[in-house]
């Protein structure tokens, strides 16, 4: 499936399309994506601000996707754990910004070869368009070589 249409697909997830969550973008080679939670009336928590589980789940399938596609089918990949430190509560719409570099995907492609499991942390801050911190989430990935790839 291509990026584009995974996008639009993701957009339409419940998860994502009840809670004002949207994919903006998703790169051709599946190395970088933009998310935003629009604020709205139906998700905002009691002082009116974004509810902090929105905001962790706008970030929770994309690193985990990212990888999983970087690294092509020849891999387990999956969330591990994750947390979320709120630094500032999200008056208005926020973005989550993820980029995973050339250098990240060798470096679990070499860890894995061997057959082992591999747990890696990733970070992403939420921000306001005008670039203020509102929450930090860390996600930690899984990956392993699939046994008929050893």
């Amino acid at each position: 499936m291509s990026p584009s249409t995974f996008r639009r697909l993701m957009n339409l997830w419940p998860p994502f399309l009840c809670n004002s969550i949207r994919v903006q973008s998703l790169s051709d080679d599946w190395s970088e994506a933009t998310v935003v939670l629009r604020l709205r009336p139906w998700n905002r928590n009691y002082v009116k601000s974004q509810f902090g589980g929105n905001l962790f789940a706008m970030t929770d399938p994309l690193w985990m996707l990212l990888v999983m596609h970087q690294l092509g089918s020849e891999y387990y990949v999956w969330d591990k754990a994750g947390a979320i430190d709120f630094v500032a509560p999200g008056r208005e719409d926020v973005y989550a910004h993820f980029k995973l570099e050339p250098s990240v995907v060798d470096e679990l492609r070499a860890a894995a070869a061997n057959g082992e499991k591999v747990l890696r942390w990733f970070e992403t801050e939420i921000k306001t368009a005008s670039g203020e911190v509102v929450a930090r989430v860390r996600k930690q990935i899984y990956v392993r070589l699939k046994p008929r790839a050893r």
